[in-house]
């Protein structure tokens, strides 16, 4: 405990969502605690108490649970029967594990939304070469196979255009305790993300819903809020993802990334945490996902989700051409003193997430062109 009383949150993951919680867990006097697997891991970097470990390692997550409030994540990725451990032994662990086990098997999730009837792209578990012509009866070539769990920013996601292409990608092995999950390729016009925070008395805010651009299977920008996206539409998604919350009880941060064809809205994936799209809110919405997250897990009252300016803009920056990103500060914020660089200390290797800029203002063209100018010289795509 804290010399004023202020609890102690130990979070599950080293990585860049642990870092960007410090800055609002200082603010608010509450310790940190992070688990991470290397002392130069990107939150280990910027926050004090540290426990070293594996998420996997269930002695691990005793000793960074030792002397918590509660336990919560920066990664869904932990077994759920080492979480039902700690539950067992007092500890508060926000998501639980019932809500967590969502986010880390597709099956599952497609099974539990379709129960609350949510809408969903048509699915199926597949095994064979034959499964998956049968459904492409039903829902037409292309369509999309995923491994249940495992994959992440693009990884273990295929589109399959024919059943000698399935039977390409169901030869590759899965991750331990995954299917094969088949899906309807969905014509969509935009993605879109709806966050909301939720505490466990069932306080819940929702953000604005943000439009996002994938490349090669990893955000690129993000538009807050979804630019011509009607309101009628954006409400719909702010109450999928608070019907979502509510009905899987989720406690914390989580972002529904849906399909928008135009006319319907469908779910594509669940994070039970911080989340990409969700960068935008540290400078561009009164309470930042990262702070809420904090405040939702701790059962305090939840911080407003409004934004501050009609636009943000966010834009990642991912590893390129450039090896030491602090060599481009020097042009980048000499250029724009509006722009906002975060940086996550990782080393930089071709097509990873090593940051991102963040830019609010009145005019969203203007804040576009800066925050792609901004991300593309951290990239080494221009160099004036």
């Amino acid at each position: 405990m804290h010399p004023d009383g202020a609890p102690r949150v130990g979070m599950v993951g080293g990585g860049q969502l642990a870092r960007m919680s410090a800055a609002p867990a200082a603010a608010l006097g509450i310790d940190l605690r992070v688990l991470a697997v290397d002392p130069q891991e990107s939150a280990a970097q910027v926050i004090h108490d540290v426990v070293l470990g594996r998420h996997d390692d269930l002695a691990a997550l005793k000793r960074l649970a030792e002397g918590c409030a509660v336990v919560t994540f920066d990664h869904e990725h932990v077994p759920p029967a080492h979480l039902e451990q700690l539950e067992a032994m007092g500890v508060a662990v926000r998501p639980g594990p019932s809500a967590l086990f969502h986010a880390q098997d597709k099956v599952h999730m497609r099974q539990a939304l379709t129960d609350i009837g949510v809408p969903c792209p048509r699915w199926r578990v597949i095994e064979a070469p034959d499964h998956a012509a049968a459904f492409a009866e039903e829902v037409g070539w292309p369509f999309v196979l995923k491994t249940s769990r495992g994959g992440y920013d693009g990884k273990g996601v295929w589109v399959v255009e024919d059943e000698a292409r399935a039977a390409e990608v169901l030869a590759i092995p899965l991750p331990p305790g995954a299917q094969w999950l088949a899906e309807e390729r969905i014509e969509f016009v935009q993605e879109l993300s709806a966050q909301v925070a939720r505490s466990p008395h069932g306080q819940a805010v929702a953000y604005p819903v943000v439009r996002t651009v994938q490349a090669n299977g990893i955000c690129a920008e993000v538009v807050a809020p979804a630019p011509g996206l009607p309101g009628e539409r954006a409400v719909e998604a702010q109450e999928l993802a608070l019907r979502i919350a509510r009905d899987l009880h989720v406690t914390g941060m989580l972002a529904v990334e849906l399909f928008d064809d135009g006319s319907r809205l469908f779910v594509n994936e669940l994070a039970m945490r911080p989340h990409n799209s969700g960068h935008w809110t540290i400078e561009g919405a009164r309470t930042s996902q990262f702070e809420n997250h904090l405040r939702a897990v701790l059962d305090l009252p939840l911080g407003s989700p409004a934004p501050v300016a009609p636009w943000a803009v966010m834009v990642n920056i991912l590893g390129g051409d450039v090896p030491d990103l602090y060599s481009a500060y020097r042009h980048v914020l000499a250029r724009d003193p509006g722009i906002k660089v975060h940086l996550y200390g990782k080393q930089v290797r071709p097509g990873r997430k090593v940051g991102h800029v963040t830019v609010v203002g009145e005019n969203l063209d203007d804040l576009l062109a800066r925050g792609h100018h901004a991300a593309d010289y951290f990239m080494g795509v221009i160099d004036e």
